[in-house]
């Protein structure tokens, strides 16, 4: 933790942290919960630790100057139940369909109980889903696979998606999710898939979170989306569009800008280098972006509290960086390049942990860019590295430049495997850290 803090982050994101089938031993990535109010036991020395283990990790974070972001999820848990089909009455996924599949239940083993349509009670911890306001029929679509189809009306493979236009269900996760605030006390919610929920709920849920958070003295708790969409698309989530009648709540603080990372990518590291694209694709996605936020923004400075950049992320199958296996050190200008453009344009820099190290994964699955950082370097932690040294810089820098400090509004970080994940800069962690300390 000192070591992120030396880099200059102002806060952490942590991988997924909720509690997984622990019957599915494989999926403890985070975005398949079973238990929305408890820590994932695997993460820690055991399941009567983990909760406190997580808190105390949060309050050594803030301890250091830091803010805490969690990564949660509202578009669906994880198996927690099976499909009747096709002879089976444990199925993990099905094929779409227009009407509802009979369901049943997992046990604590991931077994289905006979006749187990309806969630009994009392349950143990690792059967169904929690809270047991949670263990409804009516909550969950129960369609089977869905997730490439329009506002995706179904499960991702064996995660199976929630009706989150169902006003029962917005109430139990509202409080689900206060009380992991209250809990663990962290300073904001990176929200995956944060497209697919129903949009309205998302905006309650955001405002919901926001005055929560204010009610116990926490004035700037941060909320921020994964939304692939195109710049219009965005202008549904970001800020209050003043286009929308009846719209009177503020959507999701900001979003991930996958916009930038796709023309970074094409025009810094061209899949073809005889042919790389012109910097003018950058002028005109900011042009782009300009006309979709001209309802949303009163200044276009007020654009960089909306959108957290980055390079690359958990979700690619490569990194940013590549080593050249015959010239390793063939390639880092254009890191270097990359990285010195994110910090110079609008809006809140996040850097993928292991950057900072020269992490190069790359090949057929996500699994590749998510390389553990101890054990792999002849030094993991190594603040003389050169990208080390070059953040560092970058982050001082972008702290000490008026032109600069207005482009980061609010908290940024790292991201490692099963437990860090992005480095985020927030030059005046200082001033508001007493805020997320308050309770």
């Amino acid at each position: 933790m000192d070591y992120i803090r030396e880099l200059g982050a102002g806060a952490v994101w942590l991988t997924p942290v909720l509690k997984n089938c622990q019957y599915e031993k494989g999926t403890f990535h985070g975005y398949g919960i079973q238990d929305f109010l408890h820590a994932e036991p695997r993460f820690a020395l055991g399941p009567e630790r983990s909760d406190d283990e997580l808190r105390a990790l949060v309050d050594a974070i803030h301890a250091r100057g830091m803010y805490v972001i969690f990564d949660i999820v509202l578009n669906h848990t994880g198996n927690v139940f099976g499909y009747v089909r096709a002879g089976q009455d444990n199925a993990p996924d099905a094929p779409f369909q227009n009407t509802a599949y009979p369901i049943r239940w997992h046990d604590q083993q991931g077994a289905a109980f006979a006749d187990f349509s309806q969630a009994p009670h009392p349950l143990p911890p690792d059967a169904a889903v929690w809270p047991v306001e949670l263990r409804d029929n009516r909550f969950f679509r129960k369609q089977g696979k869905g997730a490439d189809l329009p506002r995706a009306k179904g499960d991702f493979e064996s995660l199976k998606q929630m009706v989150s236009e169902d006003a029962g269900l917005d109430r139990v996760l509202i409080r689900a999710y206060q009380y992991v605030i209250a809990r663990f006390d962290c300073d904001g919610f990176r929200i995956d898939t944060f497209k697919l929920p129903d949009p309205a709920f998302g905006h309650t849920f955001c405002s919901a979170m926001r005055e929560f958070a204010l009610s116990i003295g926490k004035e700037n708790f941060f909320t921020f989306g994964e939304i692939t969409t195109g710049e219009e698309g965005l202008t549904e989530f970001i800020g209050r569009d003043t286009k929308a009648e009846n719209n009177d709540t503020i959507g999701i603080d900001a979003a991930l800008d996958f916009a930038l990372e796709g023309t970074l990518n094409g025009v810094i590291k061209h899949p073809d280098p005889a042919k790389p694209s012109p910097p003018t694709l950058l002028v005109d996605m900011y042009q782009a972006r300009k006309q979709a936020e001209r309802t949303v923004i009163s200044t276009h400075g007020e654009a960089s509290g909306f959108f957290v950049t980055f390079l690359d992320n958990h979700d690619r199958h490569q990194r940013f960086y590549f080593q050249d296996p015959t010239d390793g050190h063939r390639w880092d200008n254009q890191l270097l390049l990359a990285l010195g453009v994110l910090f110079g344009l609008q809006g809140i820099p996040s850097v993928y942990y292991g950057t900072e190290q020269g992490l190069h994964g790359i090949g057929a699955s996500d699994a590749n860019v998510r390389e553990a950082l101890w054990g792999k370097l002849p030094k993991p932690f190594d603040q003389a590295h050169p990208f080390y040294k070059a953040i560092q810089g970058m982050s001082r820098t972008r702290a000490n430049e008026p032109a600069l400090l207005r482009a980061a509004v609010l908290p940024s970080t790292v991201r490692q495997s099963h437990r860090l994940r992005y480095f985020f800069f927030h030059p005046w962690r200082d001033r508001l850290l007493a805020n997320s300390r308050r309770r």
